[in-house]
């Protein structure tokens, strides 16, 4: 049974990602440490996990696999997440893959050590546009069929 999971914290497109499950009848799971409005829609799961580091994120990778499609911006849970088989994507549609996850990986710890070695680098990259939540929409909408099509092989 495919199930998209949503690494909550932090996630501009919750909204999109709870529409879309629902024109397919996916079951969705928002999984974060709190502060979250809980979804009517009873195809909609929040997941509350306890305080902690990367606690949201064991959560999910623990149970994402072959047919689940996963949420995330979160480079070491991604990367757990496609070794397991799930699609994996980002926020603004970018699939994380086999393929790239290593790459996505080698960046993420080249930022932190470019901050790390400049304290007054400010954080921040681009913000979150409209073309990003309308390539995530997309990107989530062939995401989920392909996870439909191999749950069921």
């Amino acid at each position: 049974m495919t199930v998209l999971f949503i690494d909550a914290d932090a996630c501009p497109v919750k909204a999109e990602a709870e529409r879309v499950a629902t024109r397919h009848k996916v079951a969705m799971k928002l999984v974060s440490n709190g502060g979250l409005r809980p979804s009517q829609n009873p195809l909609v799961e929040t997941v509350i996990v306890p305080d902690g580091p990367d606690i949201a994120d064991m959560w999910i990778a623990e149970r994402a696999g072959r047919g689940d499609v996963v949420v995330t911006s979160d480079m070491p849970l991604a990367a757990r997440c496609v070794e397991a088989g799930a699609q994996v994507l980002r926020h603004d549609g970018s699939a994380l893959t086999q393929a790239n996850i290593g790459q996505q990986l080698a960046m993420r710890d080249l930022m932190a050590d470019l901050r790390a070695a400049d304290p007054f680098r400010q954080g921040g990259g681009k913000g979150f546009t409209k073309a990003d939540r309308s390539r995530f929409l997309d990107a989530l909408e062939r995401a989920l069929r392909q996870a439909l099509r191999e749950a069921v092989t």
